[in-house]
């Protein structure tokens, strides 16, 4: 596989721009004015990727023409009943109880409630737009991702509880914690609680005092969300461990064991957590949430959660901090990362992964991305799919559509995303060679036994549009996503993973983590989900990432033409995609006519507009594919390059590609700018020339003079 065309890589992060060197040494502004900066060729899709670390609510933006937040507006097809069940535990109360910011983490947030109102509080925290939430709720989300077909029609609280055990007694009862070494369970005490189990007792008997019949494991609802006071370990494992800390023998007595547990201070202060070896004993021994559904008062991840409970849709995370277990283990990149809910966009929100930690949880986990291609078609919310085969498209020819963000209802005849099958001969689906997992952090095609049979399960590739709205408002870019995906998860990336988002721009990224509390920078690893940030391609010239995509294994080239955004602020974008083993019957040609010169910039700048005609045929064969795409195979693409003969002259283009329509005429602009001192004239010359036939090419001139360069008036 190759990335084309790669631009060099710029420090977009710091945001210099380098314009007008006169402003030194104590110039005036009519001096600086006198001599303007050199004009330059903006580009149409610039990406501008945005650290999560930044992100805070006002980068939400609505859909244009929704309101998927109203509680009031049902689905069409499936509305959940959930029961949400309220515990503490007999030594920690509600977080949502304490005075402001009392606790050791720093919580709650907001003002304290009283113990009888906290199933009301969460109930309405998690269903109705209020100041807590930022308008945001989990029916929301599931009404946007399914187009209104599915959410939660009511939500019925119960308790608050008090659960038989202390809470550290269900926290220590991870696998990571009963299979570590050391004693961090307190003498006298059996950490194996279960939240659940006991959750279900108490609320079961309650409804029986009350003469409510309980009918099945969940007692009429689809859901038992079970909200327990405290924390989800996930969120405080790092930020109170590590982040904190500088080692396992730093952390203090005051976030180990409590005296009452350890009076003679024989514990340590720390204990294991899931993806290192280490964090503060407080942080470890708080329980992880869970897909059974469990749920702490820091947990924003409920709606990850419902993807595994209704949709069996697994984890598609790695652990991007092996190098930081015991023993270390080789870094896996991660799959799909902030681009999906069940991967670590399940983390999206203001602040990112490292304020989870929040309660009420209104900042990162609270606004997670959408659903990726794979993950709707398994909810059975994929609308709007376009799906071809990769054998036919060889006797098609390229299959060009306007694909639309994919967080919009594109409408009938709109179309929400590309499914390409990687059908035909092979051993495998995927024909990428195999590679050793624990040698390549970039692997993800390590073949592993399944069904009885040697596979890499890698079965199709989806390209969709992300725009920073609704809830991929969090998002760190907009732009063109292209995927491979699997059917099930399987370990070919050296972990449980099902999408393989291509990354545009594959180098490491070079975030900062966090800085340990001796300065030192941890960088984000060459496995943090950060490293996919700068991932989605972008249209056009010199945009800081690419335009397209050969897969020379899988025989496929993909192209992002360009980009539109309507009067409504909706992104959709050009794409096409094209076998490298055949172009179709149909005959191709292009014809350039005469540029139309107008000036932009006196002495600086011009642009030549010239009109391209694809002179070819309409498909012939158009049949074969899973999809009828007669209607979309009846364009070509167009690679584009130009040149300038005179001295001082630059021709350049803001995009190398173009498309249209057999019989139709698309305009090309052109853009010549001059330095100084510089010939009078220049003759610009654009080349055209076919993807699907490199015979079909024309080439034009345009001559552009000093005089041209006056802007009409």
């Amino acid at each position: 596989m190759r990335l084309m065309h790669r631009p060099r890589r710029t420090l977009r992060a710091a945001g210099l721009t380098f314009t007008a060197a006169a402003l030194v040494l104590g110039m005036s502004a009519a001096a600086v004015q006198a001599d303007p900066p050199d004009y330059v060729v903006q580009p149409i899709d610039p990406q501008n990727w945005i650290n999560q670390y930044d992100m805070t609510w006002d980068d939400w933006t609505d859909i244009p023409g929704t309101e998927w937040n109203d509680p009031d507006v049902k689905p069409s097809e499936r509305g959940l009943r959930i029961a949400l069940v309220a515990v503490d535990f007999k030594d920690i109360p509600f977080v949502i109880t304490q005075p402001k910011g009392s606790d050791p983490f720093g919580n709650p947030q907001i003002d304290p409630i009283q113990r009888e109102e906290v199933p009301d509080f969460y109930r309405d925290y998690y269903m109705e737009p209020n100041e807590y939430n930022h308008g945001r709720t989990i029916h929301e989300y599931w009404m946007e991702q399914s187009r209104g077909r599915l959410g939660v029609n009511e939500m019925d609280t119960f308790g608050p509880y008090t659960l038989p055990r202390n809470q550290f007694e269900y926290g220590l009862n991870e696998s990571w914690i009963r299979n570590a070494p050391g004693e961090h369970c307190p003498e006298g005490y059996t950490c194996n609680g279960n939240v659940e189990g006991d959750t279900d007792n108490l609320w079961r008997a309650d409804l029986a005092e009350q003469g409510t019949p309980c009918v099945g494991s969940r007692c009429g609802y689809d859901v038992v969300l079970r909200v327990y006071a405290g924390y989800d370990q996930t969120s405080v494992w790092q930020e109170f461990g590590e982040m904190m800390f500088d080692s396992k023998e730093d952390v203090p007595d005051e976030w180990g064991p409590p005296e009452w547990l350890d009076p003679d201070d024989s514990m340590p202060n720390w204990a294991p957590t899931r993806y290192v070896e280490w964090t503060s004993w407080l942080a470890s021994s708080q329980r992880w949430g869970s897909a059974s559904i469990r749920q702490a008062e820091s947990s924003g991840t409920i709606t990850h959660e419902m993807g595994h409970f209704f949709f069996s849709i697994g984890d598609n995370n790695n652990n991007p901090f092996s190098d930081r277990q015991s023993p270390p283990s080789p870094f896996h990149r991660v799959g799909s990362a902030p681009w999906d809910m069940m991967d670590r966009g399940s983390f999206n929100g203001p602040g990112g992964h490292h304020m989870r930690w929040v309660v009420p949880p209104n900042m990162g986990g609270w606004s997670p991305a959408g659903l990726m291609v794979r993950n709707k078609m398994l909810a059975g919310i994929a609308d709007n799919l376009v799906e071809l085969s990769r054998e036919n498209l060889a006797n098609t020819g390229v299959y060009v559509d306007r694909v639309t963000a994919r967080a919009v209802d594109a409408g009938e005849d709109g179309t929400s995303g590309v499914r390409i099958r990687l059908d035909g001969p092979g051993q495998f689906a995927d024909r990428t060679p195999a590679c050793d997992a624990d040698t390549d952090p970039f692997c993800h095609t390590e073949p592993v036994t399944q069904g009885g049979q040697l596979t890499t399960g890698w079965d199709d590739y989806t390209v969709e549009v992300v725009d920073r709205m609704g809830f991929d408002s969090f998002t760190p870019d907009s732009g063109v996503m292209i995927a491979k995906n699997k059917p099930r998860g399987s370990t070919t990336c050296g972990y449980s993973c099902f999408n393989w988002t291509i990354d545009a721009n594959p180098d490491d990224i070079g975030l900062v983590d966090f800085y340990r509390p001796d300065g030192t920078p941890v960088m984000a690893s060459i496995a943090d989900h950060r490293q996919l940030n700068d991932a989605l391609f972008h249209a056009g010239t010199n945009s800081g990432s690419e335009y397209e995509y050969v897969d020379e294994h899988n025989r496929l080239h993909f192209y992002v033409i360009d980009m539109q955004r309507d009067d409504d602020g909706v992104l959709s974008y050009d794409l096409a995609v094209r076998s490298l083993d055949g172009d179709g019957a149909q005959d191709r040609g292009v014809e350039l006519g005469d540029g139309d010169v107008e000036g932009l910039r006196t002495s600086q700048a011009a642009q030549c507009t010239f009109p391209l005609t694809n002179t070819g045929s309409a498909a012939t064969n158009t049949a074969g594919h899973p999809t009828d795409v007669a209607s979309k195979l009846d364009n070509d693409v167009y690679r584009l390059s130009v040149a300038s003969s005179g001295k001082g002259w630059t021709a350049q283009l803001d995009n190398a590609l173009t498309t249209a329509r057999a019989g139709d005429t698309v305009e090309v602009p052109v853009y010549v700018t001059r330095e100084t001192p510089a010939a009078r004239e220049t003759t610009v010359t654009l080349t055209a020339t076919s993807e699907s036939d490199p015979a079909a090419t024309r080439s034009v001139t345009c001559t552009v003079a000093v005089k041209d360069t006056n802007p009409r008036r």
